[in-house]
């Protein structure tokens, strides 16, 4: 069973890879954005907003879909999204259209993370899941890769429609293998629940009710936002306009980030895996480094020394391994008939705190500049 699975798991993670792909695509070009749509920093933020709020409320809706219809339909819809939405966004110049098509993106995106997740729970032992729950997180983060420098160097040659008509045919290309190749589990199908709203109610207050998942869920929530928000969205603009650093100069830093997480994933995934009764500690440790660094770099005189931009940036990307701990107190928390159920309420947290924190950097930096 092992090489069909790592095959589908494979294919399950290429549809996450187009999904983190599309989701940064609107980080790296904001600049680029505010002269296309003729808006100011707050209104750039909605597009942020209305995107990550989408992909929040979905989670525990498209929890319980999954655990219902399993990931192979889930993924499929998601990638299909996700193109429309990126269509939408390339050939678009109303502010209005523009925001409708982040919200396809978003949608799109919440049903695919969670729904690799529960690829990975079906195709693998127990044992395994840690380390391929922190690899499924962080090779994810190719996607950002593809967005930091092949899409802003798109944009700037051949110009916003191509670069983002570019983007949806990637990810219809990743939705024919996803129909191809990807099973929901080695057996038939996936295992049906009660559909009925009493149901439904009954397994999310179940998940809920087990304190694994509100400790996952916080989890996800203090250690993800800092470096979501400096990728998705605000990083670019605070590396080039606040730090002074050129455009090529703040997209390496961004795929720096990118490979930093890359290379940090399979240690937390392993520290996780060794030490199961001390993944707090991993936790505390991330988010005290964080607001230590952060703290530094904003305190500078001025811009901030290169080589501090770079720690600032090496410590941003343990933030995503260290939110995917959340999902592993779920996982050891919640029977597999609800795993995704709980997988969703926990992925909320993180993107809830990034959302406030994008709307607020938006709204000071309108106040604190013309």
């Amino acid at each position: 069973m092992r090489r069909p699975a790592v095959l589908i798991w494979a294919v399950a993670l290429s549809a996450y890879v187009a999904a983190v792909f599309h989701r940064s695509s609107l980080g790296v070009t904001g600049v680029d954005a505010t002269h296309r749509f003729d808006i100011n920093a707050a209104a750039l933020a909605t597009f942020s907003v209305a995107q990550l709020a989408v992909y929040a409320a979905m989670q525990i809706p498209v929890g319980v879909l999954l655990d219902r219809y399993g990931s192979r339909r889930l993924l499929v819809t998601g990638a299909a999204l996700m193109v429309t939405g990126q269509v939408c966004f390339a050939v678009t110049t109303d502010v209005r259209l523009a925001v409708a098509a982040r919200v396809l993106v978003g949608l799109g995106d919440a049903m695919t993370f969670i729904s690799v997740l529960r690829v990975v729970t079906f195709w693998f032992p127990g044992r395994r899941n840690p380390l391929m729950v922190q690899l499924t997180g962080t090779l994810g983060q190719l996607g950002a890769i593809l967005a930091a420098v092949p899409l802003v160097a798109l944009l700037h040659h051949a110009g916003w429609t191509p670069a983002f008509l570019t983007a949806a045919a990637l990810g219809a290309t990743v939705l024919l293998l996803v129909l191809a190749a990807v099973r929901d589990t080695p057996g038939r199908g996936p295992q049906a629940v009660p559909a009925g709203p009493a149901a439904v109610r009954g397994e999310l207050a179940a998940a809920w009710s087990h304190p694994g998942t509100r400790l996952g869920l916080w989890t996800h929530f203090v250690t993800q936002f800092s470096g979501a928000v400096f990728a998705l969205l605000w990083g670019f603009p605070f590396l080039v306009q606040a730090q002074g650093l050129s455009p090529t100069a703040a997209a390496w830093l961004l795929t720096l980030l990118t490979v930093a997480s890359l290379a940090s994933g399979p240690l937390v995934g392993y520290l996780c895996t060794r030490y199961p009764f001390h993944r707090s500690v991993v936790v505390f440790t991330i988010t005290a480094g964080t607001a230590a660094v952060w703290a530094a770099v904003l305190a500078w005189p001025g811009p901030a020394p290169r080589w501090l931009l770079v720690v600032l940036v090496l410590v941003l990307a343990v933030n995503g391994p260290g939110s995917v701990i959340g999902f592993d107190y779920a996982r050891t928390s919640n029977p597999l008939h609800r795993i995704s159920s709980a997988t969703g309420i926990v992925n909320v947290g993180g993107f809830v705190a990034s959302i406030l924190l994008i709307l607020a950097v938006g709204v000071v930096l309108d106040l604190s500049t013309p």
